[in-house]
């Protein structure tokens, strides 16, 4: 496997897609450029997703992270695009992308974007005593 940024997600089987079970990710080095100024935007991305067939292997996330070094966008471009290739790479049964952007002019933002497989549905809480 490459070293360098790369746009290519890669997966592998899910060894227990019978169930449904979370995986939780926290990016916290995420950079790309401001689409106004050039300027370096940082965020922190917060993946959870319950997967269906397949799960995104973690070098080729980090890989692909690091390939938006160079390009510029805004916060909610970004965000919307990485969760639609995700979604393409994975399938998922669900998957919520959280994108903590670091301030910009006195201001933090949060970019908050979800898929929903058709016809999925969470199983109840369990609340336990």
């Amino acid at each position: 496997m490459s070293t360098q940024p790369s746009k290519s997600l890669e997966t592998f089987p899910n060894p227990n897609p019978e169930r449904d079970y979370t995986i939780h990710m926290e990016i916290p080095e995420f950079t790309c450029l401001c689409p106004k100024t050039g300027q370096p935007d940082f965020a922190t991305f917060v993946l959870d997703y319950v997967p269906d067939q397949t799960c995104v292997e973690l070098k080729s996330l980090k890989l692909y992270m690091w390939s938006f070094r160079e390009e510029g966008g805004f916060h909610e471009a970004m965000t919307n695009g990485i969760l639609n290739d995700l979604v393409k790479a994975t399938q998922p049964r669900y998957m919520r992308l959280t994108g903590r952007w670091n301030v910009r002019g006195g201001i933090y933002t949060d970019v908050i974007v979800e898929h929903r497989q058709d016809g999925w549905e969470p199983a109840p809480k369990v609340t336990l005593p």
